[in-house]
């Protein structure tokens, strides 16, 4: 690991078994009492070893046993207030829920008056079968929808472009057109339905498809709600899904940004995610780090547009990874409060106390469920949704057990959807605001996120900000040490993973979805159909308004007004025409080009 992160926590070399508990600490008479008779003799007798590993391996230069996190931070024997700053009061550093720095949560009654969001992530093949799972879950007490596209659309391809040969409905429903979205929200109503829409390079033209779905439906776009993913940062740090380089695509999220902010008030225009950096193998505090700053990064750039960080700001979503380590994950979410709480007031001046809040989505880690024994999973993925919840997340989705082998049966996601209604209704936890608030060593471990974000910070600021820093490659090299280190840990077995490098047994594969190359036919047909029916001419007209537009300078300061350099209305032009995904994004990519990495050495 790199010097910073392995210091995070990690007490100085002690010279016997016990002393360790005081190293840098000041702890009460009681606490040495407690150690001198109580512990040295437990220690004589039974010597400590992380759980499941073999005896003698996994320990400090000096000999001790070394129990750490999932993202390799000591973990001490024992929390104290003697771990927590002398200056340590509950005013300071937790205050009350609703109120700053919201450690304990955005909201001063918690769960007691509205649980968070069920929203399932779900799209598979057509849009019609799609369209029939969204109901299928909303009948069975989900809350909200998240869309999940194909590979095609990601990368803003038709379903008959030869790239996207293989790959057409495989991971997500295929989306090509205006069509294809009034079919995958049929008889569903947007004005009562939230939706989160996981795309990223093109996610204008797919919101602007939502958006005249909407239009359609009759809806008013100033009461839907939901969130359109719209984060390019991530794609360039861990997901890879991008289309254009860096400063047009960012040109496009304000864009989106600006739009929003006059039509759309109640529509997140922005979930910026760490979910993806997590899965790319980031520990947890470089998931909360970067994510945090690329939301620093969007800022900054919408107020070089002459945007209001006050205006667009309550708009700002986030969406993080909910791991196997327990505490880690519910410290990383206390603290992603306090931190953005902290950066809207004293680095932005934001007046609005809902700029100040922070919102957000969690998933459930797919990188941690394995195919091995993929029942195991359910547990899992339970235990870390609990984690998002006592973190205090508004939206939550749970990952299927079978995700590591296919997209979920109907099973698997009614499954994963029971265990969210289970923690909401039996388990209790929902009945009280922040239940693990001033435990010594969450508190601790939510310091410690805090403070290590802000080095992360202090070292991007050097760099000239996030897209400058990715230019150079220096989250995807922290993210890459990272995630070797962690490989290297579960293959020498300090890290066990049940079934995997530990009690594993030989088990039948269950039965899993499997979508044939039929739904890629289907598409090219559509498709085929449709650009026979609508008028080419007008589409053609709209897409070169749009690279005009695309073409010109953003004004900054634009007083309320959208500017004719703004691309979305002319994306929504487009759209009404029925132009496709496909060609609205060639468009853009004559106009702004295509991404190639830089090497990372």
């Amino acid at each position: 690991m790199p010097e910073k992160k392995s210091n995070l926590n990690r007490p100085a070399a002690a010279e016997s078994p016990i002393s360790e508990v005081f190293e840098g600490r000041h702890p009460a008479p009681s606490e040495k009492d407690w150690v001198e008779k109580t512990l040295a003799p437990t220690l004589e007798k039974a010597p400590e070893k992380p759980i499941g590993t073999p005896t003698g391996t996994n320990l400090e230069e000096n000999g001790h046993a070394r129990f750490s996190t999932i993202s390799n931070v000591p973990i001490r024997r024992l929390y104290t207030q003697a771990d927590l700053p002398a200056d340590w009061n509950y005013e300071q550093y937790l205050g009350y829920p609703g109120e700053p720095p919201y450690t304990r949560g955005i909201h001063s009654t918690g769960y007691r008056g509205k649980l968070w969001t069920m929203r399932m992530f779900s799209g598979f093949a057509s849009p019609e079968e799609t369209n029939q799972r969204y109901k299928y879950l909303l009948e069975h007490g989900g809350g909200g929808l998240s869309v999940a596209f194909d590979l095609p659309t990601l990368m803003g391809y038709d379903s008959d472009h030869p790239a996207s040969e293989g790959e057409v409905g495989k991971c997500g429903v295929a989306i090509d057109s205006l069509e294809d979205m009034e079919i995958l929200f049929d008889g569903i109503d947007l004005e009562k339905t939230t939706t989160s829409m996981t795309i990223n390079s093109p996610a204008s033209v797919l919101w602007a498809m939502y958006l005249v779905v909407a239009e359609k439906q009759g809806a008013d776009w100033k009461k839907i709600s939901g969130t359109i993913q719209n984060d390019i940062l991530k794609e360039y740090i861990a997901q890879k899904e991008y289309i254009y380089p860096p400063a047009p695509s960012m040109r496009l999220v304000i864009d989106t940004f600006e739009f929003g902010s006059k039509f759309t008030p109640r529509f997140n225009t922005i979930s910026i995610s760490g979910y993806h950096i997590r899965e790319a193998g980031s520990t947890a505090l470089q998931e909360l780090a970067f994510t945090i700053y690329d939301g620093v990064e969007y800022v900054e750039w919408a107020r070089r547009r002459g945007l209001d960080v006050d205006e667009f700001g309550p708009r700002l979503s986030f969406f993080f990874n909910a791991h196997n380590d327990f505490f880690e994950e519910i410290a990383k979410y206390r603290a992603a409060r306090k931190i953005w709480y902290r950066l809207m007031k004293d680095r932005f001046g934001a007046k609005n106390a809902r700029t100040r809040l922070l919102r957000f989505h969690t998933q459930t880690a797919g990188v941690s469920l394995p195919a091995q024994q993929p029942r195991n999973n359910i547990a899992r993925v339970a235990l870390q949704a609990l984690a998002g919840v006592l973190g205090g997340t508004q939206s939550l989705h749970t990952d299927a057990y079978d995700e590591a082998l296919a997209l979920p049966t109907e099973e698997a996601a009614r499954i994963a959807l029971r265990t969210q209604q289970i923690i909401a209704y039996e388990s209790g936890v929902a009945q009280t605001v922040d239940p693990l608030g001033g435990s010594y060593f969450v508190e601790k471990q939510t310091l410690d996120m805090e403070h290590g974000a802000f080095d992360y910070f202090a070292k991007l600021d050097q760099m000239g900000g996030m897209v400058k820093a990715i230019e150079r490659g220096y989250p995807q090299k922290e993210i890459a040490e990272a995630s070797y280190q962690y490989q290297r840990a579960v293959e020498a077995n300090e890290k066990i993973t049940v079934g995997v490098n530990d009690f594993v047994i030989e088990e039948e594969t269950p039965h899993t979805l499997y979508i044939g190359e039929s739904v890629a036919r289907a598409q090219e047909a559509k498709l085929k159909t449709l650009r026979a029916r609508r008028s080419n001419e007008e589409v053609q007209r709209r897409l070169e308004a749009l690279k005009k537009a695309a073409a010109k300078t953003p004004p900054t300061g634009t007083n309320g007004n959208i500017s004719d350099a703004n691309t979305m209305p002319y994306i929504v032009d487009a759209v009404r025409a029925y132009a496709t995904v496909g060609e609205i994004c060639e468009a853009l990519r004559q106009v702004y080009g295509t991404y190639t990495e830089v090497s990372i050495t």
